[in-house]
């Protein structure tokens, strides 16, 4: 079957089709799926929020907008189907900022029920998981995944394909949160994040000492902002004592608290579930430091195997919606026009 699917949950707008084929078994879900990328329509609105440093949630909602529908329609054309060839229309409806959930929402509640299509809610960040069966086709559940991007960090445990267990979560700022925030203290355009992974490389990691983002618990829950805070700190004592600094130095440091963080409460979190599969998705995945990380955490513990998604995929997109809808379509979840968009992942 063809599915369509729209993303527009933060910055990003995106339209995408995808095909989908796989042995539906009693359960709902599907055995051996085979997911092909027929189209994958990114509009990015960097260039809209750098000036602010941010992303401004009211221009972030009129630019989808404005890009939705040109959008979808190039998207169905690059596929080469019509929207009487769609099976089903999958839209992010949760979580996200809510001016620019509304506006997906919206535009595919109109699109599936004047063309009388099946329209599927999808959990943004379930959708971000299901970007790395792409990638792995060989990928089944159960499994554990991080998913780390600017606005979420959790650690998941997914059943099944549609069965998901939050068992670990930042209690304050997502980890490209405390990227960004730090870039943009010393000078980096927005988004800085991907600034930071390059430069870390030419910094000393043991240039300063940071606290971990791990809570010292026995939780799997991070903390990003004590972390982030005793950076910009640093940063703003040195600068009231015009005290240069090297920032490759402030980025391998940083990166390398985060990374040792991720890599603890993972670490847990595997002896606990006994997971043997750990997927990373988000669009910190594809930050180069934490994947080398686990890469190598994995070629130690040989019992666990690691899925990355593509680069390409790690951003927010509606391919990895379009997935995450077949399976909830195949469970046989649906929407009616009654369908809004909320902000948290909880009703």
């Amino acid at each position: 079957m063809y599915l369509l699917a729209i993303e527009s949950s933060c910055d990003e707008t995106s339209a995408s089709v995808i095909k989908a084929d796989g042995t539906t078994v009693e359960n709902g879900e599907t055995e051996s799926p085979s997911l092909q990328i027929l189209s994958n329509r990114i509009a990015s609105q960097i260039p809209l929020h750098t000036v602010y440093g941010g992303v401004v949630p009211e221009i972030a909602s009129r630019a989808h907008a404005e890009a939705v529908s040109s959008l979808t329609y190039k998207a169905l054309s690059e596929a080469g189907v019509s929207l009487s060839d769609i099976g089903a229309v999958g839209v992010t409806a949760f979580p996200g900022l809510i001016g620019a959930l509304l506006v997906g929402v919206n535009f595919a509640k109109s699109l599936a029920f004047a063309n009388g299509i099946p329209l599927v809610p999808v959990c943004h960040v379930y959708g971000h998981i299901a970007a790395n069966y792409f990638t792995h086709p060989d990928l089944k559940p159960p499994f554990l995944a991080l998913v780390a991007s600017g606005g979420h960090t959790s650690i998941i445990y997914a059943k099944s394909y549609t069965e998901f267990e939050t068992i670990g979560r930042t209690r304050d700022d997502a980890i490209g949160e405390a990227f960004d925030k730090v870039a943009r203290v010393m000078g980096m355009p927005y988004p800085g994040g991907a600034e930071m992974d390059r430069i870390a490389y030419e910094g000393d990691p043991t240039a300063l000492k940071l606290p971990s983002a791990a809570i010292a618990d026995d939780t799997l829950d991070f903390s990003f902002s004590g972390l982030k805070t005793a950076v910009i700190n640093h940063l703003n004592t040195l600068s009231q004592k015009n005290i240069p600094y090297v920032p490759a130095d402030i980025a391998a440091s940083f990166s390398s608290a985060v990374v040792s963080s991720v890599v603890k409460k993972l670490d847990m979190a595997l002896r606990r579930t006994g997971a043997t599969r750990l997927v990373i998705a988000g669009g910190v995945a594809a930050n180069s430091h934490i994947r080398a990380a686990l890469e190598e955490y994995c070629q130690k513990h040989t019992n666990v195997k690691l899925y990355l998604p593509e680069k390409s995929l790690c951003g927010d997109n509606g391919a990895m919606i379009a997935a995450q809808a077949y399976f909830e379509f195949l469970r046989g979840t649906r929407a009616d026009t009654t369908l809004n968009a909320r902000a948290t992942m909880e009703e």
